[in-house]
């Protein structure tokens, strides 16, 4: 199993310092998510201090971004850090994107997959020189004169993951992406009976396997050096359970485990704005189906019981001042874990 870490996003003077550490413990790759800040820039900092860790955002919103945009950003950071990039999508929800980014919501799927193509494009375009031609339903490229291509890296082109919940992206990442990043707000028997049905029928039709398609994701992990680091990461996975929960798109999880009326009650809450008594709703059977929780001893065994066989790449955070020796055992204690993803394909 691969190891991801975040990046400190809200603090660009630390992103160097960070992603080094990252790469000294062994850790396969370092994130920068989409909250309150650009993903883009603290991984152009990661680029330009290590050496061999992966590079992604997780995730950048698309629809608001042109393509065009997306790819001069990760054509960019990808020659600086010697094609270690991998471009990473989402799509977020309609009220997000309308109220939010102010940008049209429309067949968020279909569009996204063609997204995904017209990067492709793109980067076969600025690769090989040939004329760039795309045209879709949703997105048209024809024009990229030499004044404006950044010209051929003579690299791998830049993998592409999609964040993916429902069936319908699930299926678009098989079909069209490198990798699916599968939201936080996921069980193993979501994994189990959902996610890996939908997305070994895809990538067969699709003349794909899971040898080379990546899975990250899918859950929590809760941890630190007692018991009572671990209590508390386990307070701030069920605010995120609850918050998530509300949302009424990802109400199939509950669902599938017999709690919708527990999504139903967290969306009424959101309304009322009562966001900090939402945590208290999810029961501690609850929150467990989502969350990954041990000590770092520990913590592999509880990795591979909730993410073993169904997940390639999990994402971890240490508490400060957790030490070398004990980040660096961690992590190599759950990259022992059996996963079928090998490499992307070239």
């Amino acid at each position: 199993m691969r190891v991801s870490i975040g990046l400190p996003v809200a603090d660009w003077t630390a992103c160097a310092a960070a992603a080094r550490q990252a790469e000294e413990d062994g850790a396969d790759a370092v994130t920068a998510s989409e909250l309150k800040h650009d993903p883009f820039t603290p991984l152009a900092f990661a680029a330009l201090a290590t050496e061999r860790v992966a590079l992604v955002p997780s995730v950048a919103i698309a629809f608001p971004r042109s393509p065009m945009v997306v790819a001069n950003l990760a054509w960019d950071i990808n020659r600086h850090s010697k094609g270690r990039f991998v471009v990473g999508l989402g799509s977020q929800i309609k009220a997000h994107n309308e109220r939010r980014f102010s940008t049209p919501w429309i067949a968020p799927a279909a569009r996204l997959g063609e997204y995904v193509e017209s990067l492709r494009a793109i980067f076969k375009a600025w690769e090989t020189g040939e004329k760039l031609s795309y045209q879709g339903k949703y997105y048209t490229f024809s024009l990229m004169t030499p004044e404006f291509s950044p010209g051929p890296q003579g690299l791998p082109m830049p993998p592409i993951a999609m964040a993916a919940v429902g069936p319908l992206m699930l299926k678009t990442a098989a079909r069209v992406a490198d990798s699916v990043r599968l939201h936080s707000f996921a069980t193993r028997a979501y994994l189990e009976q959902v996610v890996r049905p939908l997305l070994a029928q895809e990538l067969h039709a699709a003349g794909k396997s899971f040898d080379n398609f990546e899975i990250s994701g899918g859950g929590f992990v809760a941890t630190g050096p007692d018991a009572a680091s671990v209590k508390a990461a386990a307070e701030t996975v069920r605010y995120r359970v609850a918050f998530y929960g509300s949302t009424p798109a990802y109400r199939g999880v509950f669902d599938l485990h017999g709690v919708g009326d527990l999504g139903i009650k967290l969306t009424e809450m959101s309304k009322q704005g009562r966001w900090n008594e939402m945590a208290a709703q999810v029961p501690d059977d609850v929150l467990d189906l989502f969350v990954a929780r041990a000590t770092y001893d520990d913590l592999p065994a509880a990795i591979e019981k909730r993410y073993g066989g169904l997940v390639d790449t999990i994402s971890l955070d240490f508490a400060p001042g957790t030490s070398t020796g004990v980040r660096r055992a961690t992590i190599e204690a759950i990259q022992r874990i059996p996963g079928s993803f090998a490499r992307f394909r070239a």
